[in-house]
């Protein structure tokens, strides 16, 4: 079988699709393109015409919100939930004060030795209130919501359907670390490498696996560091500290249902520390840990040739 594939910066990392039938590849990046305009629109902190911008700075009222963002919202509290609060979207402004208060690429480039970060407590994500019915969201003074690596997860799990049921092709869709596929793949399933960064080449070292459904996420503290004072800091925040998560993982790989649940315990996974092996392994999920040294193991029957 013959793919055909396409990559471009998006959402500060890089959007890939691959189809297994060539013919539909623009069709089908073209879906790619409107999903992530969508999510961008409604999800990102760092536009002023955003709609989670205008959410943030509404605290204290309820807000009537579009689809998108309703949406996002919801697969954030309920990755909340599934983690006990672990993956938590009240991560905002504990976030922004530590440095991450624009697109990554400014962030990075910023002189570090003339910042200074601060840190904030957690307010927790039960505070945050959604009324189905009529599409509101009410975020309390003193919350800042940040979706993050869940919205992103979730526009590969969008586009990816979309993008094969529009072209009736098979369809793999890769944002940074996050992977989603739809419809039916190539033979022997579709072979992913794994990296710690997403712009690495694709004929470079490292293991491979293969999914036929679902979605595969890598959660890592490796990409997205920068300098406040002498310290760095990463951008996966443990909501029980308020600080970037204190963790032993380099990366965690997780394979799951959908890229969304692989990114909600991949991202758990990392802040969870010594805890994660245990903790993936007793919810059936199969998980590749890489820990500071370098050293990968497996969790929850990953395979051993891909560790």
């Amino acid at each position: 079988m013959n793919l055909a594939s396409a990559a471009f910066p998006a959402l500060g990392s890089t959007a890939s699709i691959c189809v297994t039938e060539p013919a539909a590849l623009e069709d089908a990046r073209g879906v790619l393109e409107d999903v992530l305009a969508d999510i961008n629109r409604a999800c990102s902190r760092f536009r002023d015409d955003a709609e989670l911008v205008r959410l943030n700075a509404a605290v204290g009222t309820t807000v009537r919100v579009g689809e998108t963002l309703f949406e996002a919202i919801t697969v954030a509290l309920r990755a909340a939930e599934l983690t006990d609060g672990i993956v938590d979207p009240t991560v905002g402004r504990t976030l922004r004060l530590a440095g991450y208060d624009r697109d990554f690429e400014l962030v990075r480039d910023r002189d570090g030795a003339l910042f200074r970060a601060r840190f904030d407590s957690v307010p927790g994500w039960r505070q945050v209130r959604l009324d189905a019915t009529a599409h509101t969201v009410t975020v309390p003074p003193g919350v800042e919501l940040d979706l993050g690596a869940t919205a992103k997860a979730l526009a590969a799990d969008r586009a990816a359907a979309a993008a094969a049921a529009a072209t009736g092709s098979g369809v793999l869709v890769s944002l940074g670390g996050d992977v989603a596929v739809a419809g039916a793949p190539p033979l022997g399933g579709w072979a992913i490498r794994l990296a710690d960064d997403h712009a690495a080449p694709l004929n470079g070292p490292g293991p491979s696996v293969a999914i036929h459904e679902g979605g595969l996420a890598t959660s890592g503290t490796v990409v997205r560091r920068w300098r406040a004072g002498a310290p760095e800091l990463h951008h996966i925040i443990d909501p029980r500290s308020g600080r970037p998560a204190a963790t032993p993982w380099r990366t965690v790989t997780v394979a799951a249902g959908s890229c969304v649940d692989a990114n909600i315990a991949s991202t758990a996974a990392v802040i969870l520390g010594d805890e994660a092996p245990a903790w993936l392994s007793a919810r059936g999920l199969s998980a590749r840990l890489v820990h500071t040294s370098g050293h990968a193991s497996g969790a929850g029957g990953w395979p051993a040739q891909a560790a």
